[in-house]
Formats: structure tokens, C-alpha cells, sequence
């Protein structure tokens, strides 16, 4: 157990020097801990070979996330340059009111979330037109984050659609629609929380006239910069129709980027090299004459995204060996010794579990492993439902995720949406509320269902 600890403090203050003291890339960081790790593999006797074999198969696992991110990146590119992001921003304009648009924004990016089923489209693109409202608002930047994540993350962890979702489900061997099911009594009351916070914080602490200048004069400056019609939003209601239908993420998200490419050509009076440029190199030249629009508007393509997929592969790789040194499984028997028959003690576990993936793997789907993976054997155990523990995997481990600033979640939505990790962190409050209720479930012992399915303990542990 001492070289388990070990390994993680060196770890963590690798990590801590490279983030707030060197600014060293979190990359390099999580590069230089797979020799910590491999070190620590060599000692235990386990060949060079199979430890790279560990690495390769982690990466593997989790390779999806990348290919998904490369059309993201051309998505939010040609979006921008075809003005579909500029026109969601200027009809918000001229339909929120900004006291109530903290919550507006949650629930937009809710729904969008909830048909697309990932965070991290959402947040390129509904999140980046939110931001641009709420900075025309006159809104605080990381409050309107903490609203754009919540909403984001209310599908990554609910939508049948989501990666995360799917793949916490299979690996609890649980039916997505019934892990869906599971997770609804802790996510609607944690929806209602949240909303209303957003809500009274809105009306509270947002000037509703003071700052209508402002997103008056933005709303102007964007009108003069694209050309703004209805029907340049027809690429997003053609992408959320597709995903909301089932059609596989990767190539919709792709057709979204060519329409984007062909809107930039047809409706903004782009050379049609150039629009189909901003897919890989983002929008670089847009001068509306409003500063921080403009610091929004410049960006996109896959070069945008090439630091977020370097950090999942290093990740995932970091989580293959982990689970092929043994770590995993260490953390695995010492929570079996420390549960025995205690549903609040097994609900901290799971979710400390899910945490840990976040923490040291820097991945949603290496916490959606770690927190199935160290205690599934619990549940069984137990007689517990194996949806109960998909739901403490999903309030441990997917919600988390922006959580750490050297997470892909985390590096994903800094530099989307443009506000550090650490300064939107206080306002994560749909997930803050969510750990809350899961663990209050389960120290009451509520909502956790009977598998019927009572395993042998002593028979398992012979075998």
C-alpha cells in the first residue's frame, strides 16, 4: 500500500509544480508519471514489454474520444467562419433577458446536451454563444461557465447518446436505458436545485437595464461582421436532428462541419479554400471591433484541439498501466475491508473510486473504469443492483471531470470557453448538488435496488 501512496503523491505534486508553479504543458506531466509508474511496474516483476502492451491497450480503449474531438474542432471552425455560432449569439441576444439568463443558459445547453449527448459539442458551441451573451450582459465569465458546464454535463451523464454514458453502462454490464432510469432520482432533483440557484442568482445579482448597452452594441457589431438569418442556423438544427435520431456522432459531426464550410462560402463571402481552411486552422481574423467577441470568435479547427487529444492519449495510457501494475486493485481490497455492510460507505467508495480516475488518469472514461472496475465486486457481494453502481460511478466520476484543471474535461472547457479551470470551479453547482444527493441516497439506503443475484464470497475468493 506505501507504493501505491507513493506513487500517487509523486504524482499529484508533478502534477501541482507543472500546473501552478512551472506552467510546465500538464502534457509533459502526465508523460513523465507513466515512468513513475512503469518504474514502480519493473520492481513488481512485470516485463517492459507488457507495460507498453498496458499502455497501447488503455489508449485503445478510450481512442473514440479523440476521433470525436478532431470533428469537434472543425465543427466549432467552420461554425464560426459560416456564422451559425455569431447568429445563436445575436438571437440570444434579442431574446434573453439577463436576469434570467444564468438559467436559460443551463437549460439550453441541458437540452442540447441531452439530443446531441456530449458536453464538449455542446460547450463549442450553444456554450461559446452563451458565453458571448453573458459577457454582452456584463455577467461575471466564470459564473456563466458554471452555468454552460452544468447544462453540458446534465447530458453527458443522462443522454443515451453519450459516450460516457454508454460506456458506464457496459462496463457495469447494465442495459443504457436502465442505467438511465437509475440515475434519474438523483439527476432531476439536482436538475430543480441547480436551476433555481442559477434563478435566484440571476435575479439577485444580475442588473437587468445596466448592462443592456453593452449587448446592445455587441449585437450591432455582430450584425456588421456576418450576415445574420434564420437560415444560417439550419447546419445545428441539422446536426441535432441527426444526433437525436441515433445517427453515429463521428460522421454527423463531420457533415456539420462541411455545411458550416459551405455556409462560410454561400451566406459570409468566404473564398471557398479559406472556409474550408477554418476545419483545421479556426477562425483567425475576425475584427467585429468588440474585443472580448472577437477573443471568443478567433478560434476553433482541429489545431485548437491537438493539446486536449495529446492529454486523453497520455490519460488513457497512464490508465492502462495503472490497472496493469495493480494499483487499481489494491484500492479495490482495501475498500472491501473498510465497507462491510455500510450502502453510504460502498456509495464514498465507488464515487472516491471514479474520483481517483479523474484525479490521476485525467480522463472521464478512466474514472468510469476505476469506479466499476475497484467495486463491482461490492455490489455483488452485497446483493446490490449493478445500476446503483453505475449511478455512484456516474456521481463520482463523469461530473467531476472539469473538476481537475489537468483533466481532458477540465483542458477542454478552460480553453473553449475561455475562463480557468479554478475560476469557474466555484460554480459547478449541478455537480456539487448531484455528489450530494448521490451520497445522501446512499447513507438513507434509498433507491438501491436488489440484483437477486446473492454471489458465494468464499467461493469467489476460492476460485
Amino acid at each position: 500500500m506505501y507504493e501505491v501512496f507513493l506513487v500517487l503523491v509523486i504524482f499529484l505534486v508533478i502534477m501541482s509544480l507543472s500546473v501552478a508553479v512551472f506552467s510546465i504543458p500538464i502534457q509533459l506531466g502526465l508523460f513523465a508519471t507513466w515512468f513513475i509508474v512503469i518504474g514502480l511496474g519493473l520492481k513488481l516483476k512485470h516485463s517492459y514489454q507488457d507495460l507498453q502492451a498496458s499502455i497501447m491497450k488503455g489508449i485503445y480503449n478510450g481512442l473514440e474520444a479523440t476521433l470525436i474531438l478532431f470533428t469537434v474542432g472543425a465543427l466549432i471552425g467552420t461554425w464560426i467562419a459560416g456564422g451559425i455560432v455569431p447568429s445563436l449569439i445575436y438571437y440570444g441576444l434579442q431574446i434573453l433577458n439577463p436576469s434570467i439568463f444564468l438559467v436559460a443558459a443551463m437549460i439550453i445547453c441541458a437540452i442540447t446536451s441531452l439530443a446531441t449527448g456530449t458536453s464538449f459539442g455542446t460547450a463549442g458551441t450553444a456554450g461559446i454563444a452563451m458565453m458571448g451573451i453573458g459577457a454582452s450582459f456584463g455577467i461575471p465569465l466564470p459564473l456563466v461557465a458554471g452555468s454552460v458546464i452544468s447544462g453540458a454535463y446534465v447530458g453527458d451523464k443522462l443522454s443515451p447518446l453519450s459516450d460516457t454514458t454508454n460506456l458506464t453502462a457496459s462496463l457495469a454490464k447494465v442495459n443504457v436505458i436502465e442505467h438511465v432510469k437509475g440515475m434519474l432520482p438523483v439527476s432531476i432533483p439536482t436538475l430543480l436545485i441547480t436551476g433555481l440557484l442559477f434563478t435566484i442568482v440571476g435575479f439577485f445579482y444580475v442588473d437587468e437595464q445596466g448592462d443592456l448597452s453593452q449587448a446592445e452594441g455587441v449585437a450591432t457589431a455582430l450584425n456588421e461582421t456576418f450576415n445574420i438569418h434564420w437560415y444560417v442556423l439550419i447546419p445545428a438544427a441539422v446536426v441535432i436532428a441527426l444526433l437525436a435520431m441515433s445517427k453515429p456522432a463521428i460522421p454527423v459531426i463531420s457533415f456539420g462541419a462541411l455545411l458550416g464550410a459551405v455556409w462560410a462560402a454561400l451566406f459570409q463571402g468566404m473564398d471557398v479554400v479559406a472556409a474550408i481552411n477554418t476545419a483545421y486552422n479556426g477562425v483567425v481574423d475576425i475584427t467585429s471591433g468588440v474585443e472580448f467577441i472577437d477573443s471568443l470568435l478567433n478560434s476553433g479547427g482541429i489545431v485548437s484541439m491537438l493539446g486536449v487529444i495529446a492529454l486523453i492519449l497520455m490519460a488513457l495510457g497512464l490508465g492502462g498501466l495503472l490497472d496493469q501494475v495493480g494499483i487499481l486493485r489494491t484500492f479495490s481490497n482495501l475498500f472491501d475491508k473498510w465497507v462491510q455492510d455500510s450502502t453510504g460507505k460502498l456509495t464514498l467508495s465507488t464515487m472516491f473510486s471514479a474520483f481517483l480516475g479523474n484525479l490521476f488518469g485525467s480522463a472521464a472514461y478512466v474514472s468510469n473504469i476505476t469506479g466499476t472496475k475497484m467495486t463491482e465486486d461490492l455490489y455483488d457481494d452485497r446483493n446490490i443492483d449493478r445500476r446503483v453502481l453505475s449511478r455512484n460511478t456516474e456521481g463520482g466520476g463523469t461530473v467531476t471531470t472539469p473538476m481537475i484543471p489537468w483533466s481532458d474535461g477540465g483542458i477542454y472547457m478552460s480553453t473553449v470557453l475561455g475562463v480557468s479551470t479554478l475560476a469557474y470551479l466555484p460554480f459547478l453547482w449541478f455537480s456539487y448538488i448531484g455528489i450530494m444527493i448521490t451520497i445522501f441516497y446512499g447513507f438513507m439506503g434509498w433507491f438501491f435496488f436488489n440484483s437477486g443475484k446473492k454471489k458465494n464470497k468464499v467461493d469467489k475468493h476460492s476460485a
